[in-house]
Order: C-alpha cells, then structure tokens, then sequence
C-alpha cells in the first residue's frame, strides 16, 4: 500500500516543516475558485492535520482498500483513489466557495474506497476490535452495516454544521467521496 507510505511521508514532511507548510498545501476553497493553487486538490489529500487524523483515516484505508485494489487492479485503483480525493474536495469547494479555511487530509478518497466496497463486496466482513470497558476482542462485523452507520453520521453531521465557514471536519467531501466510490467503481 503505497499511498499509506505517501501519507505517512507527507506528514512526516508537514511536522519537519510545520504551519507554513500545511497552509501552503492545503486546499482553500476561495483559492480555488479565484483560479488559482489547483495543486493543492492532490497535494492536501496526502496532508493529514494530526496523528489521530492520519491514523484514523489509515485504519480506514487499510481495512476496505486491499479488497478494491485487488478486485481493481493497482494503477486503476490509485486511480480511483485520487480522482475520489478530487470529486471529494470539489464537493467541499462547491458547498463552501468563498471559504479561506485549509482543507486537508485522505478521508474523501477514503470515504470513495469505502463507497467502492459497499457497491463490490457488499456481503463481506470485516475484522475489527470490539472495546467495551476493559474487555477487548477481536470480532467480524458487516461491512456494509459499518459503512452504513458512518454514511448515516455523515449525512447527519452535514445536516448539524449549518455553515462550512467553521472549520472542522469536511463532512460535504466524506459525502462526495463515497457517492464517487459507490457510482463508479465497477467502472474501474
């Protein structure tokens, strides 16, 4: 999995080089839409904002990617994982275009993997960590079902943010990312 070494690459570079760095690359959706940093819709899907952000999305990555890469083959699925990064960020610009603030990270080229698999493999499981209190156990859930409950607290998270102005979690590229995974990726 290359692209898990690119991201931890990337913010090794983005710890070496700090804020300046980051903002440099980062996508700004009133850049974009003042034709201008168009760079930044590739370089920001390799930036992550801290190690919770880039270990989240990794765990992610790692448990839906291998199925697709195999099923796509590996130059078709980096292309499917970009160009899901890209329709992610555009959804973001589109919903906020006049927004100054940064927009980083892989969660909408992941969000198009998770897509991907809901629509390729919607009856596989996958292994996870069950923590309740104190007892761990690793267990097999639904893919689909787990899909589903994070789609579920994107679209309701969308429905809470009222003003992509405020910073945060890009919630409108989670949603445009996975609708870009589950619409084309038999088409890959």
């Amino acid at each position: 999995m290359l692209i898990i070494v690119a991201n931890a690459l990337v913010f090794v570079l983005e710890l070496v080089n700090g804020e300046p760095f980051v903002n440099k690359w980062s996508v700004v959706p009133a850049h974009i839409t003042a034709g201008r940093d168009y760079v930044t819709i590739l370089t920001a899907m390799f930036m992550h904002a801290s190690w919770s952000h880039i270990l989240g999305n990794m765990v992610f990555f790692w448990a839906f990617g291998p199925e697709i890469e195999d099923s796509m083959g590996p130059f078709r699925y980096t292309v499917f994982y970009l160009l899901g990064g890209i329709v992610a960020f555009l959804a973001q610009i589109y919903a906020a275009p006049h927004s100054t603030i940064p927009n980083l990270g892989a969660s909408g080229a992941i969000a198009a993997v998770m897509g991907g698999f809901l629509v390729t493999y919607p009856k596989d499981e996958i292994r996870s960590l069950l923590v309740i209190f104190a007892f761990v156990r690793v267990t097999y859930i639904s893919g689909a079902l787990l899909i589903g409950i994070w789609f579920v607290m994107q679209l309701l998270s969308v429905g809470v943010i009222t003003s992509a102005q405020t910073g945060g979690v890009a919630y409108i590229a989670h949603v445009g990312g996975f609708l870009f995974g589950a619409v084309t990726a038999r088409l890959f």
